[in-house]
């Protein structure tokens, strides 16, 4: 489906009833990222994923922070007509989530932070990025999947499933070179996320897989112990998008996070 929020055409999937869920991408995905989930969740939760600006079905072109994908959420949510939902990020969709939680807390039941970290980039990270702008200015989305890809997902994976790695590449591959840009720059200019945390106070669900080479688990563990409360879940066999590599575990236990919501 499509609708258009904040000045902008969003793309999104809108699938069963109960408590939202907000799903938000990683980079350079799209929506589709998350498609084990919205069958798998329809009867614990009405789930909800969208296309970032820049990608997939959205308005092409670029974000220029981190805010801007999180006010595109929050307008998405008023269109829908929904007050409150349990907001999800993945990677770079976890730097929205904590984005959202800024800047509308009040619009936030619950956070589930998935295979992402609360610090900002280091210098090192912001050349890589700004070498991965210049590359897909000049190579294409292509280049970035190629570069990526190992790192996007774990060895059990890949030795596993190399069907899934393969519709990952192409994925990323697809990703509008505008949008890529873009969200390498807001994720290199976004603020520190670590004095955050401390403010969280709803119940927050902290998902990373073992093998994520990308975020890993101290970054979680991080997380987890500034977050009062928050509960760490560590995926055995899976890497950087958990949600993909293991997703019967991931859906047990963002379906058993959901029902603990409902049952409060």
């Amino acid at each position: 489906m499509i609708t258009f929020a904040n000045g902008h055409t969003l793309g999104y999937d809108d699938v069963g009833s109960g408590i939202p869920v907000l799903l938000l991408h990683g980079f350079p995905h799209n929506r589709s990222l998350w498609s084990p989930q919205l069958g798998a969740l329809a009867a614990a939760a009405r789930t909800i994923c969208m296309d970032l600006r820049g990608f997939g079905d959205s308005t092409p072109g670029a974000a220029r922070s981190m805010d801007d994908y999180a006010d595109d959420a929050a307008a998405l949510l008023d269109t829908l007509g929904i007050d409150r939902a349990v907001i999800t990020g993945l990677s770079m969709g976890g730097y929205a989530t904590l984005a959202f939680w800024r800047r509308h807390p009040a619009r936030v039941r619950a956070l589930v932070l998935c295979d992402t970290r609360a610090g900002a980039d280091s210098e090192a990270s912001r050349a890589s990025r700004r070498d991965m702008q210049v590359m897909a200015q000049r190579q294409g989305s292509a280049a970035i999947a190629n570069q990526l890809i190992n790192g996007m997902v774990g060895p059990t994976t890949r030795l596993k499933n190399p069907e899934l790695v393969d519709e990952l590449h192409r994925m990323m591959s697809l990703a509008p070179e505008d949008g890529v840009v873009g969200a390498l720059g807001a994720m290199m200019t976004r603020p520190d996320s670590t004095p955050t945390l401390a403010t969280i106070d709803v119940p927050t669900l902290i998902i990373v897989g073992e093998e994520d080479a990308l975020a890993p688990v101290t970054e979680a563990r991080t997380m987890y112990l500034a977050i009062g409360g928050s509960r760490l879940e560590i995926i055995a066999g899976a890497g950087h998008v958990s949600n993909a590599e293991r997703p019967a575990t991931f859906n047990h236990l963002l379906s058993e996070f959901l029902i603990s919501l409902t049952a409060q």
